[in-house]
């Protein structure tokens, strides 16, 4: 489920500074017991959802360029009832980092979630919630996120890629996106032959299938907003939809 509220806002971003903290959330305590028979029944639809540790966004600010704020761990199982029943209270984000992936010729690549996952069938750059694995020196590892996010997904490593320096921030209610654009140096058939075979060797991939966006007729209902955004402001900067 999309958290509702007011258009996303995007703007760029030079750097992200999110240290990882202790924090009480009062959500996830006071329903626990609902939070409980609602991850059980999500179980039910999708036996392999995981109830690992996530990290979501308490508070944070954008000042000259830079985001900075803090974080703190949860259960997957509050993250997920939070999300489902519209991100109830305020000062909490679900803050994630994307690799928005571009082929040489312009295009954007994007993969559909499989039917295992809790948002199955939207279509997403790499990305995911931010777990433990991301922390480093009591930071958020946003970048690093990126990194394993693509990889985990797509089998590309980023450092064969053009990395942007920096950041596009999409803030969407209590969504906070965070994309890098990563370029490759082959065309946009040749990179989604190439995502389809790793795809193919995968014995639970997460995307089932990659598609090629080249313009704004591309978009469509099953793309989350913030994506939305993005895609159609990064062809407003490019000049429109590639030919």
């Amino acid at each position: 489920m999309q958290c509702s509220g007011p258009l996303p806002e995007i703007g760029a971003l030079d750097r992200v500074e999110i240290v990882v903290e202790s924090w009480r959330w009062d959500f996830a305590h006071e329903r626990a017991e609902d939070i409980a028979f609602h991850f059980a029944a999500r179980r039910r639809e999708r036996p392999a959802l995981w109830n690992g540790r996530v990290l979501l966004l308490h508070r944070f600010a954008v000042e000259n360029g830079v985001l900075r704020g803090a974080s703190f761990e949860t259960d997957y199982a509050n993250f997920l009832a939070w999300r489902d029943w519209g991100c109830p209270g305020a000062g909490v984000f679900n803050v994630f980092a994307a690799a928005a992936l571009q082929a040489a010729d312009g295009a954007f690549l994007v993969g559909r979630m499989a039917p295992f996952t809790s948002i199955a069938g939207q279509w997403l750059f790499p990305c995911g919630t931010p777990d433990p694995k991301d922390v480093s020196a009591g930071m958020l590892d946003l970048a690093g996120s990126a990194r394993r996010e693509l990889f985990e997904e797509t089998g590309l490593d980023i450092g064969a890629l053009q990395a942007d320096a920096g950041w596009t921030l999409v803030r969407d209610n209590s969504f906070v996106a965070l994309l890098k654009r990563v370029t490759a140096n082959q065309s946009a058939e040749d990179l989604h032959a190439r995502i389809a075979r790793y795809l193919a060797g995968e014995a639970q991939p997460e995307f089932s299938e990659i598609r090629i966006l080249r313009g704004i007729a591309d978009i469509d209902a099953d793309m989350p907003r913030f994506l939305r955004m993005y895609l159609a402001a990064a062809w407003a900067g490019a000049g429109g939809a590639l030919s």
